[in-house]
């Protein structure tokens, strides 16, 4: 069974760093790419970054290049993103999710597994 579970969310100040973790247990970590997305009140669920499955490709969306890193590690199956110049446009339920292919991609609907969310709160 597979198990996807992200931690690391909370409440930060505006100008804060957060680093999110996702673990993955029951797949082949390194056979899929992997990818972080966020969902605000009210709107729809959007792509933040992605990488490939072994690294050497990743994806940031506009509003976060230069202030989000992702990365990963295989041998311990985990994700991660790390956070810098957090803004309060930045809150969010955070969710991390895999693709059965090499390449990543911006767009939910090709990700096989999600966890369950991470909670993301900047405070102006």
């Amino acid at each position: 069974q597979v198990q996807v579970v992200e931690s690391g969310g909370g409440l930060v100040q505006a100008g804060g760093s957060l680093r999110l973790s996702c673990t993955a247990s029951g797949l082949s970590f390194d056979v899929y790419a992997m990818g972080w997305f966020r969902q605000a009140p009210g709107k729809e669920r959007e792509g933040v970054s992605c990488i490939s499955r072994y690294g050497g490709s990743t994806y940031y969306e506009d509003s976060v290049k230069g202030r989000f890193t992702i990365s990963r590690d295989n041998a311990k199956n985990t994700l991660y993103l790390q956070m810098n110049s957090l803004k309060p446009e930045d809150t969010a339920m955070y969710y991390c999710a895999a693709r059965s292919f090499s390449l990543c991609s911006g767009s939910p609907s090709s990700y096989k597994y999600w966890g369950q969310g991470t909670q993301v709160t900047v405070s102006s």
